[in-house]
C-alpha cells in the first residue's frame, strides 16, 4: 500500500516552522493522541512521525490518531524509550510534524517482511520516487533521504535492508527497529491507522533543506577475539564461540561468570564485526538456558567477533555534532535512532543526564531502538539518524 501525500497549491506558501515537535506524557492513549493533535496543529503537514512507549493501549492510540489527524499521513513505531526536546523520556510519545512547504513525502507499508525481495524493493522505491517527483520541492537526486522503521523482533531486518539498499540508487537512508521497553515480546510499526508486527514502514523525504544521514558509535577494539563456531542463523542464536558454549566464552573474556550476564553486561562489553577499517557492533539480546547467546543482528558461522571497549558517550556525541555543524551550519533538528543499550550504559555510568543534555542542546527527537539501519546495514549500539540544516529555510 503506497501513499503519496497530496497538497493543494495554495498551501505551498512559506511556513514559519519546517518541522514542529510535540511530546505527551499523558498515560491515557486516546488523550495522548489528542494532546499530540493539539500541539501539531496550525499548518498543513506532509507527515506526522511519532515514537511511542509500548505501554500504551495501541488500539486506543490508533483510534485517537485517526480521529485527530484525519487525512494527514501518520507513521510511527513502539520504542524502548523516547527522545523529546526535553531529552530522554519514558512512558511517553514524541512526535514530529513535517510542513508541506518544506517537505514532500511518500510512504509505504511492507506487511510481509519474510516475503520481501529485490523485485519488491525495486517496486517500492520506484513508487516512492514517482510519488515524490510529482510534487517535488527540489530534484530527487541529492535532495532526498529515506527512513525505515522495522519490526525489531522480526529477524528479517538484514534481508529487507539489503534489498532496499540495492534499489535506492544512492538515496541515503537510515532508521531504527521498533522496540517494546525491553520485554522482547511484541514490537510494532504504525501505518495507515493501524499497528503492525512483522512489518516495515519506508518513508521517502524530498526537501530543499540541507541534511546529512549519519551513524556513529563510541566503541574501540581490544585484542580479544571470538570466532562463531556453531550458530542457528534463523533465530540469531550463537551456540558456540571458540568451540565452547557461547555464554561461557563470552563471560570469560569480560571477567564474569555466565550466571552473572545481564543487559548491563552486554551494554558495557559489546562485540563487533570488522569490515574493512570499520567495526560494526553486534549486540547480544539475551543468554539462554543452554548457554547460547541470542543476538539482535544476524551472526553467521565463522564470523570473527572483536571484543570492544566503550569510550566516552559524551565525547562521541560532541564530536559528531561538531562535524555536522561544520558541514551544515546550524541544524534545525536531528532525527535520532539511539540503541537502547547506549542509554542503558549511560544510566549504569550515571551519565544519563549529561547525555540527555547533549541531545537537548542539538535538538534531537527520536527513540531508543532494538537496532539501527544505515544505508542497507543493520547495526547495533550506535546513534544513527539525519541532521537537517537551517540554511535554505526562507527559500523553500
Amino acid at each position: 500500500m503506497q501513499a503519496c501525500t497530496e497538497y493543494d497549491s495554495k498551501h505551498r506558501g512559506h511556513a514559519l516552522r519546517p518541522v514542529i515537535t510535540a511530546v505527551t506524557r499523558q498515560p491515557d492513549a486516546f488523550e495522548a493522541a489528542r494532546e499530540l493533535t493539539s500541539q501539531l496543529q496550525g499548518q498543513v503537514l506532509a507527515l506526522v512521525l511519532f515514537f511511542c512507549s509500548a505501554e500504551y493501549d495501541l488500539e486506543a492510540l490508533s483510534a485517537g490518531l485517526q480521529q485527530g489527524f484525519g487525512a494527514t499521513r501518520v507513521v510511527g513505531c513502539t520504542t524502548a524509550g523516547e527522545i523529546s526536546a526535553a531529552g530522554y523520556e519514558r512512558s511517553s510519545i514524541t512526535a514530529l510534524g513535517f510542513s508541506s512547504s518544506h517537505f514532500t513525502v511518500a510512504s509505504v507499508l511492507v506487511d510481509r517482511m519474510e516475503r520481501f525481495g529485490l523485485h519488491d524493493a525495486q517496486e517500492v522505491v520506484d513508487g516512492l520516487v514517482r510519488c515524490c517527483r510529482s510534487q517535488a520541492l527540489a530534484p530527487i537526486k541529492g535532495h532526498s533521504f529515506a527512513l525505515t522503521l522495522l519490526d525489531g523482533l522480526s529477524n528479517r531486518e538484514e534481508v529487507v535492508l539489503a534489498a532496499l539498499n540495492a534499489a535506492m540508487g544512492g538515496i541515503p537512508h537510515f532508521g531504527g527497529s521498533a522496540a517494546d521497553d525491553n520485554h522482547l515480546s511484541l514490537t510494532s510499526v504504525y501505518y495507515g491507522g493501524h499497528f503492525y508486527s512483522n512489518a516495515a514502514v519506508v518513508v521517502l523525504f524530498n526537501t530543499p533543506l540541507e541534511f546529512e544521514v549519519f551513524t556513529t558509535h563510541h566503541l574501540q577494539p581490544t585484542v580479544e577475539k571470538l570466532v562463531v563456531t556453531r550458530v542457528d542463523s534463523d533465530t540469531r542464536r550463537v551456540l558456540e564461540l571458540n568451540a565452547e558454549p557461547a555464554a561461557e566464552a563470552y563471560a570469560r573474556i569480560i571477567g564474569c561468570q555466565p550466571e552473572e550476564l545481564d543487559l548491563y553486561s552486554f551494554a558495557s562489553n559489546p562485540l563487533a564485526v570488522r569490515m574493512g577499517r570499520h567495526y560494526y557492533p553486534r549486540a547480544i539480546q539475551q543468554v539462554n538456558s543452554d548457554l547460547s547467546l541470542t543476538f539482535y543482528c544476524a551472526v553467521e558461522n565463522g564470523i570473527v567477533l572483536t571484543a570492544m571497549q566503550p569510550g566516552s558517550l559524551q565525547d562521541n556525541l560532541h564530536q559528531l555534532f561538531r562535524g555536522l555543524h561544520s558541514r551544515l551550519g546550524a541544524t534545525l533538528l536531528t532525527i535520532g535512532c539511539d540503541c537502547f543499550l547506549r542509554r542503558l550504559e549511560a544510566e549504569g555510568r550515571e551519565e544519563h543526564e549529561a547525555v540527555a543534555s547533549i541531545l537537548r542542546r542539538y535538538g534531537v527527537i527520536g527513540f531508543n531502538t532494538y537496532g539501527e539501519q544505515f544505508n542497507g546495514m543493520h547495526i547495533n549500539q550506535t546513534f544513527t539518524g539525519v541532521a537537517i540544516g537551517q540554511r535554505n529555510i526562507s527559500t523553500a
